[in-house]
């Protein structure tokens, strides 16, 4: 790294000793790990010591991460704004680390179907948190009952269906790609498997 790279050689450091002590490490543990003697390492992190890229690597492999992550920058883009769909009272976020999955707030008022020929099943795993109200989970032939608090997770191959139990609820749902892209699908046919969609 070169001296005009001084806030990324900062942040690297930082990194580096962050990574150590979360895993419990001593210098004396990871310099071990790495190869290194304990004061290159002290004097890597402190930045009394220039940081060269197979010191990195090495640092990298023995810290279980990748160079990649180490070194990655801080970015700009940190706040998102939801996407809003008033009709279904939902809003949906992005998760720019993964885009496969995706983030859902939700407002339900109508209890789950009551046929199960409503319930939906597809690839995918979704897990979700009540936020408030009390919600019914239709689980293959299992009702569940999820308060203001609880959260499930489950396979979404097994028939589900979600409504609110007692007044209105709202949910915090995470769907990975496969999860989503079954209640996209759904949402294009008019049946999603949650009672308000």
């Amino acid at each position: 790294m070169t001296q005009g790279d001084g806030e990324l050689d900062s942040l690297v450091r930082q990194r580096i000793r962050a990574l150590r002590v979360a895993q419990g490490w001593s210098l004396d543990d990871l310099a071990a790990r790495a190869r290194l003697s304990p004061s290159t390492l002290s004097r890597i992190e402190t930045g009394q010591r220039r940081l060269a890229l197979d010191q990195l690597v090495t640092l990298a492999r023995a810290l279980d991460t990748s160079l990649d992550q180490l070194v990655e920058t801080a970015t700009d883009d940190v706040i998102s704004s939801p996407t809003i769909d008033g009709a279904r009272q939902l809003m949906r976020w992005p998760v720019r680390a993964d885009p496969g999955m995706t983030v859902v707030r939700q407002r339900m008022t109508d209890p789950p179907p009551d046929s199960p020929s409503r319930m939906r099943a597809h690839p995918g795993h979704e897990w979700l948190v009540v936020l408030s109200g009390t919600a019914i989970l239709l689980l293959g032939n299992r009702r569940f009952r999820v308060e203001t608090n609880q959260s499930a997770e489950f396979p979404t191959m097994l028939p589900h269906a979600i409504g609110a139990e007692g007044g209105p609820c709202e949910i915090l749902g995470i769907f990975d790609r496969d999860a989503r892209r079954g209640h996209q699908t759904g949402e294009s046919a008019g049946d999603t498997g949650r009672s308000s969609q």
